[in-house]
């Protein structure tokens, strides 16, 4: 019998422990934690605290790997280089570059990587694909899963990488193909930065259509996954009692008239399984292959798969459900597919965000000896340069350029193409419109050297720059000031100031909101936010501004 080596002894990594344990293939537990309960609980095996200790033990053949996700490619890694085969929870890693590697080091290394999609070992769910692969429900029209409860809640990972990969295991295993693209959109309610609820819509090239519905805030379990094809339905039902955890419905649809469709329902047909505990079957089936050098049913190349659709539906979600193309449709990426620019994404929070809880892209620069406040997101392309600073929850857009030693307030937005260099400081709530542009140089010569000559540049709280704005160096814009589209900034900008060409002039003022204000006499009031505001000497005078 192999023997396995369980590294993790956790909420889950106990379920592993006890399953191997009664395979009898047990032979060492791993936790860092020498207190955990379910650490203690063994002991007849061998026990580390070090998972490099437990991988130098030539004893062992194979690793389960229960862990946190983003140590998966670290562990997996080692534990492939060590000779020994590998069983990882899911998800197989955190990015495409990193499961590629692992795939190719398993290959290369002619050792077991097998990635723990546990419904792929549901006999209810092996009986519903058998169903499928024999044409019972006739041609597969749509698939959609329910994956819903009132917790575990995760603040190390989001609800979609935490509850959707084994309805999308399942999804791909019954379609038999990668989707052409994905969307899904969600809501972040217990935390602003970890959505809470999902649902994700799949998009096949042989007519499939899914959807993925998740969420960890619903008044009670539900795990349905339902298949409708034109000659039968099947819900698989894992909540349920055993003899109705399978069923079958042959409703019908008769046409009347030759145009309207009449449904003829039909009673269920319950389906028989095998009484078998899924985790135990998947356990075992880690050890034949270990034994035989059989490929697992879900393996590496599998975990890639199901990575390659979480990527792409996180890349949705972040971009307010945009629709991603996957490539061409097959049984596994293809190499000559067209790639989105969320290829190589990791999952967010801990592997996307650094301690501190700010997101970066990555493809974004980042220099050190830089501070970026939790909540900002820092996009494409972008670098922030060495000694800036920016505040909490800004959104720095593609390709944008900061510093060196520029400062950023919280809650800016700083739209695509725009350079913020040195001498410019962002007060908080400040929007550059795409490819505004600040100058740090008067007279700039190219053959003359003036980084001695920089002028300060101070854009005040809340104001607005248009696109293609130019604010020349030295100037200071105040509060709530307004830079129309395409204007030259070459003095100094009263607070709620509307300027706008080249020069810029002033040509109206802007309520806290942004509206354009209409006096009459010497006040104004907001039609928008109901603000209300009076001149006296020439400036803007806030008589009433609670929004």
């Amino acid at each position: 019998m192999s023997k396995i080596g369980v590294i993790g002894a956790g909420y889950w990594g106990k379920n592993l422990l006890r399953n191997f344990e009664q395979l009898g293939s047990l032979y060492a537990i791993c936790d860092q934690d020498c207190a955990n309960p379910n650490f203690a609980a063994y002991k007849d095996q061998e026990r580390f605290t070090s998972y490099s200790d437990l991988l130098r033990d030539e004893n062992i053949d194979g690793v389960a790997v229960s862990t946190p996700a983003e140590s998966h490619y670290e562990i997996v890694r080692e534990a492939l280089m060590a000779g020994k085969h590998v069983y990882v929870e899911k998800p197989l890693c955190l990015s495409e570059k990193e499961g590629t590697e692992l795939n190719s080091l398993s290959k290369k290394n002619g050792l077991v990587l097998m990635v723990g999609h546990l419904l792929q070992y549901h006999p209810a769910f092996l009986k519903l694909k058998d169903l499928v692969e024999r044409g019972e429900l006739g041609k597969i029209q749509y698939i959609y899963s329910n994956r819903l409860n009132l917790g575990k809640i995760r603040r190390e990972e989001n609800i979609l990488w935490s509850f959707a990969p084994h309805d999308i295991s399942m999804i791909l295993s019954l379609a038999g193909e990668m989707p052409e693209s994905v969307c899904t959109n969600g809501g972040n309610y217990l935390s602003a930065r970890i959505a809470d609820v999902t649902l994700s819509s799949l998009t096949f090239a042989n007519g499939i259509n899914a959807h993925v519905f998740v969420s960890w805030l619903h008044p009670y379990k539900e795990q349905k996954l339902i298949v409708v094809g034109d000659k039968g339905m099947a819900v698989f039902d894992d909540m349920a009692r055993r003899e109705d955890k399978l069923l079958v419905f042959h409703h019908k649809i008769n046409w009347k008239n030759g145009n309207i469709p009449v449904p003829v329902k039909e009673n269920a047909v319950a389906i028989q399984f095998e009484d078998k505990e899924p985790l135990n079957e998947e356990c075992r089936h880690f050890i034949e292959c270990v034994q035989t050098g059989a490929t697992p049913r879900t393996d590496g190349e599998e975990g890639l798969r199901v990575l390659k659709v979480l990527n792409a539906l996180q890349s949705s979600l972040e971009n307010n459900t945009m629709p991603v193309r996957i490539g061409k449709a097959g049984n596994g990426p293809s190499a000559n597919a067209p790639q989105n620019s969320f290829e190589n994404s990791r999952m967010p929070v801990k592997n996307r965000q650094n301690v501190n809880g700010y997101f970066a892209h990555e493809s974004s620069c980042i220099d050190e000896n830089v501070e970026i406040g939790k909540g900002s997101k820092v996009w494409h392309f972008s670098h922030i340069m060495n000694g800036s600073k920016i505040g909490e929850d800004c959104i720095i857009g593609q390709n944008v350029v900061i510093g060196p030693d520029a400062t950023v307030g919280s809650r800016c937005k700083i739209q695509n193409n725009v350079s913020i260099y040195k001498g410019v400081t962002l007060e908080d709530e400040v929007f550059c419109g795409p490819s505004c542009v600040f100058t740090n140089v008067y007279t700039p010569r190219a053959f003359i050297e003036r980084k001695s000559e920089f002028r300060p540049t101070i854009v005040r709280k809340g104001a607005s720059i248009g696109a293609n704005a130019t604010i020349v160096c030295g100037v200071t814009v105040g509060q709530y000031g307004f830079i129309g589209a395409g204007a030259v900034v070459k003095s100094d900008v009263m607070d709620h100031a509307i300027v706008a060409g080249v020069p810029a002039r002033q040509i109206g003022w802007a309520c806290k909101c942004g509206t354009p204000l209409k006096f009459n006499s010497n006040s104004a009031h907001c039609d928008y936010c109901s603000n209300e505001y009076g001149l006296k000497e020439g400036h803007l005078d806030p008589i009433k501004e609670e929004n």
